[in-house]
């Protein structure tokens, strides 16, 4: 089908928080992983979401130059032509934007919507972040404020980030106590208080139940995906709302188990960030490839290799592959398998 519209991306999202289900939001820095996230999600028969952060647009543009909004703004036009060819809905979203990356990351590329949007076009990207994790409480509220009518004048979906996700993710780094990784009750009906309910714009909230960006060993990470069901109870309490006010995001759910997932996706998320799992899916499979072919990859001994073998072509279709099954598994894990409206 397309990249959707801004009314096929809200309607998808409604229809995510109606079914119970969470679409995959994978995060993506090459041609070559933007169509392996296709090729999963066609294969699943799900809808789904591609994004990019600050250093996948930087390596977009070209490792040796410094010019992210180009590369991001690159990425989102290569998605929207290729997606045409796949049955399925996707939406493309910016994701972390730090305070110090506004100025050459997000603040550009709302602009550039801008200027769409005026010419009649659809915006570029249809949801941007906005990650305030590292200042105060009110200047991330403060800052979000600012944005959202921006983002809502375009027709897109602001996301936030309430609390703290722990790890490191393309240089946004947070080290901290493990109180600072729960987001509590109070930090979100600031963040209500000051950006509403969906009557000043619509916006995603990535709040903080023990997440971690990576992987770690079983053990390490001590998600509470239940503390979500409490901020949504406790938020529909204070504004008289109906059950689970808030479209939840689930930050650091590489490596999450079944049980962690269900669990956060019945207390109201509707995306899951996947990129440590799926990098090493791509990863592994050409390691694989390499050792396995290694006699044929290789001009040794004076030999001359095999070009079949060594074509970038012939282990990137494997890459790609092995990606799109793990696009897959995350579909099935979320409940998006089968869910494609087309």
């Amino acid at each position: 089908m397309a990249v959707a519209t801004p009314d096929q991306y809200a309607e998808m999202i409604d229809r995510a928080k109606a079914g119970a289900f969470a679409y995959p939001a994978i995060n993506v820095s090459s041609s070559q992983t933007i169509n392996a996230v296709l090729q999963g999600l066609t294969e699943a028969g799900s809808d789904g979401i591609l994004q990019v952060t600050t250093g996948g647009a930087d390596y977009f543009a070209g490792h040796t130059v410094k010019a992210r909004a180009t590369g991001a703004i690159a990425m989102a036009r290569y998605v929207r032509e290729v997606a045409k060819n796949y049955p399925i809905t996707v939406a493309v979203h910016t994701d972390h934007c730090p305070k110090d990356a506004l100025d050459s990351f997000l603040l550009p590329l709302l602009e550039a919507s801008e200027e769409e949007v005026k010419a009649g076009n659809e915006p570029i990207f249809q949801s941007h972040m906005w990650d305030g994790s590292a200042v105060p409480l009110d200047e991330n509220v403060q800052i979000a404020s600012e944005l959202l009518p921006r983002v809502k004048n375009i027709g897109g979906i602001l996301e936030v980030e309430i609390g703290v996700v722990g790890g490191e993710e393309d240089g946004v780094k947070h080290e901290g106590s493990n109180e600072a990784l729960y987001t509590t009750v109070g930090d979100v009906t600031k963040a209500v208080e000051a950006l509403g309910l969906g009557e000043k714009g619509r916006y995603l909230s990535a709040l903080t139940f023990g997440n971690v960006h990576g992987v770690y060993k079983p053990g390490n990470v001590k998600l509470r995906p239940e503390l979500l069901g409490e901020i949504q109870a406790g938020i529909a309490e204070k504004f008289g709302t109906g059950a689970k006010p808030l479209d939840l995001v689930f930050h650091g759910g590489s490596g999450s188990t079944d049980d962690e997932i269900a669990t956060a996706v019945a207390n109201g998320v509707i995306k899951m960030n996947i990129d440590t799992d799926t990098q090493y899916a791509f990863t592994r499979s050409i390691a694989g490839y390499m050792l396995s072919n290694y006699d044929e990859v290789l001009k040794l001994d004076g030999e001359v290799g095999n070009k079949k073998k060594y074509d970038p072509r012939a282990w990137g279709k494997v890459a790609e592959s092995a990606m799109a099954a793990r696009v897959v598994e995350a579909t099935k894990q979320l409940g998006s398998f089968g869910q494609t409206k087309g």
